[in-house]
């Protein structure tokens, strides 16, 4: 049986795969921070845009981009 081992997804399948894991991790990891060392002392900063706006759209995206990578298929 001489079958040629053929990966499930393209080669351009998993380069947008990487890269919507790329948008998912730089979004959850713009997401971090913001918290107080005391707890009697409320921090302004965890409702700035980037954690609120910029983070989330980013994962979004990321999540979008990996779906695109799944449907689309393989030249």
């Amino acid at each position: 049986m001489n079958k040629k081992n053929k990966l499930l997804f393209g080669n351009r399948n998993y380069k947008f795969m990487i890269l919507g894991l790329i948008f998912i991790a730089v979004g959850f990891i713009l997401m971090s921070g913001g918290g107080s060392d005391d707890p009697n002392v409320f921090n302004e900063e965890i409702y700035n845009f980037r954690r609120i706006r910029l983070a989330p759209m980013l994962v979004v995206t990321g999540f979008i981009i990996e779906v695109y990578a799944i449907l689309t298929k393989p030249n």
